[in-house]
């Protein structure tokens, strides 16, 4: 008998899918104009500034790149109030989820999450062996009590998705400080804040005061969002100096390449970009909100560049529909909601074109009149 080459516990993770390419989707369709509005990108596209510095920066791709992320570091610690050594930069701030797994979670231990929200923490708990505790959110927001209530010795990682992937609803600062007040010294809480730029409410919380006093919480950024730069995969991590200095233990050598780190490093600069793309965002979040709300479909208020939004009726024959035109979105029913899409704000003339295509298939599947 051939003795088993895989471990067991990876048959329990269900492999990620991805979509087409939007080039292959054209060329299906004959047409050259899709739009996609299902990963959450900046439709403006990366900053002038870290195109530039990727454009310089070709002719080095000869050398390694920088390990330590050396200059990145030291912009992001000036910019943050924090010191080099509370800092991780990761391969997406994806890698820095896996790596924490990776370097604190013992088989059989636990990690808390919510339901829904973003998949990578089940896949880097399952991964390392470690059991996932599902808590059903409240109102689709993290009903942190619920999660508190949920701690046993077995809880090794709690991960807070602030705002939360997919439903863009946040934790306060009222609320996380009275989670954190229950939370063991044996349990470290990663609080993601891949969306952060896009917050405007007042009651969200300044996390990094969480690092600065010393609290075992990871707070989780990324380039990918309203940089503009999930291409190019670059995110990073705070907390405190013995966290990080466990994450880099396992961390790869040369994990983050070269011109990622140059691109970065510009488009930290770059503060107009940032605000005209958080401008563009909030004038496409009332713009969606005014329409669905004449369409009557009821959606979440998002503190994101997304919005849940309830089609009543199958997502999968929308979503379809709506590819056929032209139009990528995502669909609810991957994070158990067969009846919504996840939309990306998009630019105006996105915006438009996504409301007149979802109307009309809503019509033609008789959800409007």
């Amino acid at each position: 008998m051939s003795k088993q080459l895989h471990r067991n516990t990876i048959l329990e993770i269900k492999p990620y899918v991805p979509g087409k390419p939007v080039e292959e989707v054209e060329r299906e369709l004959g047409i050259s104009d899709v739009i996609k509005l299902a990963s959450n990108e900046n439709p403006l596209g990366p900053s002038p500034a870290a195109v530039r510095a990727l454009q310089e920066t070709m002719g080095k791709v000869s050398l390694y790149p920088d390990g330590n992320c050396y200059y990145l570091k030291e912009t992001l610690a000036a910019k943050l109030g924090v010191e080099p050594a509370n800092l991780i930069v990761g391969n997406g701030s994806d890698e820095i989820i896996k790596l924490i797994a990776e370097a604190f979670l013992h088989e059989g231990e636990e990690t808390i999450v919510a339901d829904p929200t973003f998949s990578e923490y089940d896949f880097a708990t399952k991964v390392m062996g470690g059991q996932t505790v599902v808590v059903p959110t409240k109102d689709y927001t993290h009903d942190l009590p619920a999660m508190a209530d949920a701690i046993t010795d077995k809880t090794k990682l709690i991960f807070i998705c602030n705002p939360n992937n997919p439903t863009g609803t946040i934790v306060s600062k009222k609320e996380v400080d009275a989670f954190l007040a229950r939370v063991p010294e044996h349990v470290i809480t990663v609080i993601d804040e891949a969306y952060y730029e896009y917050v405007t409410a007042a009651e969200y919380p300044q996390t990094i005061e969480y690092v600065q006093a010393g609290r075992q919480v990871i707070v989780l950024r990324t380039f990918s969002k309203i940089y503009g730069l999930a291409g190019l995969r670059i995110g990073y991590g705070i907390s405190t100096p013995e966290l990080i200095s466990m994450l880099h233990r396992v961390k790869e050598p040369f994990n983050v390449n070269l011109l990622s780190q140059a691109a970065a490093l510009a488009a930290l600069d770059d503060t107009a970009h940032l605000e005209r793309s958080q401008q563009v965002n909030e004038e496409g979040k009332n713009y969606l909100y005014q329409e669905f709300q004449r369409l009557g479909l009821p959606f979440v208020p998002t503190e994101a560049n997304f919005v849940w939004v309830q089609i009543k009726t199958d997502c999968q024959k929308v979503f379809n529909k709506m590819l056929r035109r032209g139009v990528i979105v995502r669909t609810g029913d991957i994070f158990g909601a067969p009846d919504v899409l996840r939309i990306t704000i998009g630019t105006p003339a996105q915006n438009k074109r996504l409301i007149s295509t979802l109307e009309a298939v809503l019509t033609e599947e008789g959800v409007l009149g």
